[in-house]
Formats: C-alpha cells, sequence, structure tokens
C-alpha cells in the first residue's frame, strides 16, 4: 500500500493530497495485470474506473467507418486513463489495447465515492488539479483548427508586411488612378504648355519617365510581396480545413459506432425480453 501511495504522489490528478488521503485511495486500489495485445476496454462499455499505469504502455484509439484504426495516443508508465469515470461513468469513448505487458492499479468508482464520503477534501484538491486541466484545454482549443484563418495570419503578421498589404491595396483602388491622372497631366501641362512656368522637363519627360519607372518597380515589389502573403494565408486556411474536416470525420465515426452501439443492445434485450415471453407461455401452457 505504501508504494501505491508513492505512486499516487507522482500523479498530477492525486499531488495536491496529503500523504492520509493517498493512502485511504490506495487501500482501495487493486492490481491488474494485462498481457501485451490484450484489450483493456472497448469503446462503449462502460467507464467505471480509473486506471494507473504502474509498467508498460497502453495505446488509445478508435476505428472508423471504414474499419480505419485512428490512434489517439499512448499512456506511458505513470500516466492515468479514465479519471471523467470517477465522477460520470459513462460509456468510454474509444479503445484501449496493451502494447506491452501492463501493470495497472484500479481504482472503481463506488470505491472512490465510499472514501470520498469520509474524506470530502480530496475532492476539492482534484476539482483544482481538473481546472488547471480544463484551462490547459481551453488554451489547446483556441490554437486549434476552430480559429479563424485572418485572426491567424494577424498575429504572425509584422508591421513591414502590414504596410506592404496595404500599399498593394492601394495601388489597385481607382484613388490611386485619379492621383496618378492628376499628377501626370499636372506635369505634363506645366512643362508643354505655354504657362508662364518654368519647364523643368520638357518633352520627353525623362525626369518623369525615371519617377514612373521607379514607382512601377516598387510597387511591383510591394505586391509581390502582398501575393507572397495572400499564398501564406491559403496555405494556413487549407491546413485549418483539413483539420476541421479531421475532427468532422471523427465525430461522424463516433456517431456511426454508438447508434450501432445502441443497435446492438436493443436487439439483445428484444431477445431477452422474447426468450422470457416464450418461457412465460410455455410454463402458462403447462
Amino acid at each position: 500500500m505504501a508504494t501505491t501511495a508513492g505512486m499516487l504522489a507522482e500523479a498530477p490528478l492525486f499531488a495536491l493530497m496529503d500523504e492520509d488521503e493517498r493512502a485511504a485511495l490506495a487501500e482501495r486500489m487493486e492490481s491488474r495485470s494485462v498481457s501485451k495485445g490484450e484489450t483493456i476496454f472497448t469503446r462503449g462499455d462502460v467507464g467505471d474506473s480509473l486506471m494507473l499505469l504502474t509498467r508498460g504502455r497502453i495505446q488509445i484509439y478508435i476505428e472508423t467507418t471504414e474499419g480505419t484504426k485512428v490512434i489517439l495516443g499512448e499512456i506511458e508508465t505513470g500516466e492515468m486513463v479514465g479519471e471523467i469515470s470517477l465522477f460520470d461513468p459513462g460509456a468510454r469513448s474509444a479503445t484501449a489495447v496493451a502494447v506491452e505487458d501492463t501493470e495497472l492499479l484500479v481504482l472503481e468508482h463506488d470505491d472512490f465515492w465510499q472514501v470520498l464520503q469520509k474524506r470530502p477534501h480530496i475532492a476539492l484538491d482534484i476539482l483544482a488539479v481538473m481546472g488547471k486541466r480544463l484551462r490547459a484545454t481551453d488554451e489547446l482549443l483556441r490554437t486549434q483548427a476552430s480559429q479563424n484563418v485572418n485572426d491567424v495570419i494577424d498575429i504572425e503578421t509584422t508591421t513591414f508586411q502590414r504596410v506592404a498589404d496595404w500599399i498593394a491595396e492601394f495601388s489597385g483602388s481607382m484613388l490611386f488612378l485619379a492621383l496618378n491622372f492628376i499628377w501626370f497631366s499636372f506635369w505634363i501641362a506645366i512643362n508643354q504648355l505655354p504657362l508662364g512656368l518654368p519647364q523643368f522637363d520638357p518633352y520627353p519627360f525623362g525626369l518623369l519617365t525615371m519617377i514612373v519607372s521607379l514607382e512601377a518597380i516598387f510597387l511591383s515589389i510591394f505586391v509581390l510581396i502582398s501575393q507572397n502573403r495572400q499564398s501564406q494565408k491559403d496555405h494556413v486556411k487549407s491546413d485549418l480545413e483539413y483539420q476541421v474536416n479531421r475532427k468532422a470525420e471523427l465525430e461522424v465515426a463516433q456517431l456511426h459506432h454508438k447508434v450501432d452501439s445502441i443497435y446492438e443492445a436493443m436487439q439483445s434485450h428484444f431477445a431477452k425480453l422474447e426468450k422470457e415471453r416464450r418461457g412465460q407461455e410455455k410454463s402458462a401452457s403447462s
């Protein structure tokens, strides 16, 4: 039991508990050995226990409707699986199989609640740890595929890139065209028409030609920079769309699996009822 309590002290979920609280939980935990390749639990099974790995490795996965295995992660020595079932013994959302010969410490939901009734402070310690996990999960979700691609690009954009985008956008506007038309007309009028003003750039307007050439060079550079940024934006957008589609595919596969599980359970229940009905009819006839 002392060894079990020591392992609980290294597990994040029990890190805030004192020694007496961990010892009380350790008394309720049972050791379980699992051989390599053995299924520990299947998706849809009732999740009524927490498992702490003391040796070995567990692979967590789900299967799509096409039978493809999607690996969600692996649980290493010292890590836990099924901690939510201590509070909500619902159906398992994935399948777990031992990748190696594995040793587990199992804490059943009912045993946990019996300890909790005697030591309610345990709940506060666990809730504090779960609160930290929720914050980490919120931060993870904030950076995942549900983000707006424009928000991602804005975060990564430098000041120079913003200026380049603005110049490229402005150079393609009607206002830019009008300003250039007014500027060229004014320049040509001064240097070509007899307005009594000094002609500083007479025909063929060599200075104007040089300025326009420089303007075209710089504008083309800014436009290319902006186009490269748009290509990066399209790349980020395609990555986010792929992640969204992958999540949607997994959710649809899980829904199909749940429907199939419910259908099988209903069929089994109906078969049981039919068997009981026939038994009652046979008893009544005899």
